[in-house]
């Protein structure tokens, strides 16, 4: 009878821990969910306004070019500073890991190629993730007189990096890159779920 006893109690105690697991399973579903709807549903572009540059957060570099997302998001830059959205285009990020160019730098020939002014470039060389992008941006911003921006990424980075400014105490808004690489489920599934992740980080360790 004992043994029947302890045996009882102990599928008793599985059932609520497996009971307490799928509880704890759906309220974290529940809440990467709602994250998830937030940063897909955040406004994605902009189409008038005046605004003193744009800032363009940094990406990936296939050797010394820029990557097809990143020339999405130089491609965008380039469409608000030709409507006169922007006066300006601020480019952002460092040196990668194993490269010899900066993303910034890269970026800059890319506009140059692309019939932007050297005068209509500014750019930073020392940041790696997007927080460091925002910071940087802000020093050149006020070293330049500038104080209202566009940051220029791919729609689902936006509501991440938006918050990150408004936390920077910077006056943005945010226009996503209508060419972004991003199109279908199979790519922005992985890369929404690394914005929630990457979001949570940022609300618990502020960068």
């Amino acid at each position: 009878m004992k043994g029947r006893s302890e045996a009882s109690r102990l599928r008793l105690a599985i059932k609520r821990w497996l009971r307490l697991l799928a509880v704890t399973w759906s309220i974290v579903a529940i809440v990467v969910a709602a994250i998830a709807i937030r940063i897909a549903s955040f406004p994605q572009t902009i189409a008038e306004g005046r605004y003193d540059c744009a800032i363009v957060l940094g990406a990936a570099l296939d050797g010394v070019k820029p990557s097809p997302v990143f020339e999405g998001r130089l491609e965008h830059a380039i469409a608000l500073y030709q409507k006169g959205i922007v006066k300006r285009v601020l480019l952002t990020g460092g040196v990668g890991k194993g490269r010899k160019t900066a993303e910034s730098e890269a970026g800059r020939d890319y506009l140059l190629e692309h019939g932007v002014p050297a005068d209509a470039i500014a750019m930073e060389k020392e940041s790696h993730t997007t927080h460091a992008n925002l910071v940087e941006a802000k020093k050149v911003m006020a070293s330049k007189g500038d104080r209202t921006a566009v940051i220029v990424s791919d729609p689902l980075h936006l509501y991440r990096a938006s918050s990150m400014a408004k936390g920077l105490q910077m006056e943005t808004v945010s226009s996503g890159s209508p060419t972004t690489r991003y199109q279908n489920w199979s790519s922005k599934g992985p890369f929404l779920l690394r914005e929630v992740f990457f979001t949570v980080v940022y609300w618990v360790a502020g960068e």
